[in-house]
């Protein structure tokens, strides 16, 4: 009888054991060969659209098609982190940016997750939308954002270039309208005792650039009249008169608005380019953002990015030359550099094909010039950085963006000014930089141009995001500077 059942068992045995053994073997193949690109993309896009999570620990992200709206075009390709958590721009402890996991679901974010509640005046189309011509219907006060072929476009050209409070008015419009996938950095909130900050939606940067002339039989420009107004209105607010309206957000980019409204407006947090035409007391890194321009040439997909040995030019420099004040340097270093056979140094303007010249030039350009004019900043440096070409700063006195978490000397050469008009010098140090240093430049150019794109919706540290990530770290030194100056305020007084 023993022997009988042997026999069974000895083969039960060696079926179990060869089954483990293709068992584990089968799985070390997977975790060797396999990855999650073997499952069909459809599954993927399946989920984002139905609006389900998921967490792959082996995928980064999916490429989708979304509908945007920018200037360049009206589709650009999203990428979409596949994680869930809150969006969150932050830097390591080597310096590299990077853009942690934010909530993906198809839905706003509660008030909750927002790194920044803010509250939005609900002012009349006048001071926003109605500058680009929108018409809302009876008592509707601002344009549907959930479709974003029907948003009033803002205009070309170089008004682009400080249109910062547009995509800063939609994002916080958007951020309560479940359709439209976002990050959740600021959240519009409909109480203001709720809110970190306050923002004021007027479009200062345009009411400027159209408006600051007399037409007609005007006696006051529309531009004035608009800043006389928002200050009427601010200083009678219960939000204004709680703090003096230090918790206050006025976009006010173009170095030429809120001219009339800046002085009495000035306890605010402004958004601006540079401080070049704002007094220290009324403007200073303490209590206001410095907001990249919007370029106005097109960007060049990393792909498409030529590298070191096919870009022919060495230094490019295409704009005005003589200005006045600080940039007189502009008109030295042109007859420094004009005659030099691998430099490019010459008059444009964005008449006729000028964009388009200037980012033809950039892009075969492996050094381009960012000097001084008027103001110490202007918009030639983020055509520079969307152009991949490494930008060189000559201004000593330009703040930039996000400098607080990004290192410009990653991507960027800077040069004093007294240095830069040194005969021979300029040149000499471009030269002397080897094709492996430049490529250092190039590649962290190709990684961080991402913080300085604008698009609706905005995307996870793209310049939108990185606004409102800078106006969150402000909000601390806000309450300082009111809890210092309410110690000896009685209640009731």
């Amino acid at each position: 009888m023993l022997e009988k059942g042997v026999f069974p068992s000895r083969f039960l045995f060696y079926i179990i054991t060869i089954s483990m053994f293709l068992l584990i073997l089968s799985s070390v193949f997977l975790l060797q060969f396999g990855n999650t690109s073997l499952i069909p993309r459809s599954v993927f896009k399946l989920i984002l659209l139905n609006g389900t999570s998921v967490y792959l620990p082996n995928l980064k992200s999916e490429q989708i098609k979304l509908p945007f709206l920018s200037s360049e075009s009206s589709q650009v390709d999203a990428q979409i982190p596949l994680r869930n958590g809150q969006s969150s721009c932050q830097i390591s402890s080597s310096g590299k940016k990077m853009c942690a996991s934010w909530q993906q679901n198809l839905k706003s974010c509660d008030t909750s997750e927002a790194l920044l509640r803010v509250y939005m005046y609900d002012l009349p189309s006048e001071f926003h939308f109605g500058l680009l011509g929108w018409k809302g219907k009876a008592n509707q006060m601002w344009p549907d954002v959930n479709d974003p072929s029907i948003i009033p476009l803002y205009p070309g050209g170089l008004n682009l270039q400080h249109s910062m409070e547009y995509w800063l008015t939609l994002d916080l419009l958007s951020s309560n309208t479940p359709n439209v996938v976002r990050p959740c950095s600021a959240i519009r909130v409909k109480n203001s005792s709720q809110a970190d900050i306050i923002f004021v939606p007027f479009f200062a940067s345009l009411s400027y650039n159209r408006h600051s002339k007399l037409r007609g039989k005007e006696k006051v420009s529309v531009n004035k009249m608009l800043q006389n107004k928002l200050v009427q209105f601010l200083i009678t607010q219960d939000e204004w008169k709680r703090f003096g309206g230090k918790d206050h957000l006025i976009v006010a980019h173009h170095p030429n608005s809120m001219l009339d409204a800046r002085g009495e407006l000035g306890s605010a947090m402004f958004v601006l380019a540079d401080f070049g035409r704002y007094p220290t007391e009324i403007a200073n890194l303490e209590k206001d953002i410095i907001a990249p321009y919007r370029h106005v040439v097109r960007s060049i997909p990393s792909t498409d990015s030529a590298p070191f040995d096919k870009r022919p030019i060495l230094v490019y420099f295409q704009g005005a030359i003589y200005r006045k004040d600080g940039g007189a340097i502009r008109q030295e270093l042109y007859y420094l550099l004009k005659d030099e056979k691998d430099v490019h140094f010459a008059f444009g303007t964005i008449q006729g094909n000028g964009v388009n010249q200037a980012g033809q030039g950039m892009t075969s350009s492996k050094f381009c010039l960012n000097i001084a004019g008027d103001t110490p900043s202007s918009n030639r440096l983020f055509d520079a950085i969307v152009s991949h070409c490494v930008p060189v700063i000559i201004s000593d006195e330009i703040e930039l963006p996000f400098e607080d978490v990004i290192d410009y000397t990653e991507f960027c050469i800077f040069v004093r000014a007294s240095d830069a008009v040194k005969n021979g010098y300029l040149l000499k140090l471009l030269r002397g930089i080897k094709r492996e240093q430049w490529n250092k430049k190039w590649e962290k150019l190709k990684e961080i141009v991402r913080h300085f794109q604008y698009q609706y919706p905005s995307l996870p540290c793209d310049a939108v995001d990185m606004i409102w990530e800078a106006v969150a770290r402000k909000v601390s030194s806000v309450q300082f500077r009111i809890h210092r100056e309410n110690r000896y305020r009685r209640s009731g007084r």
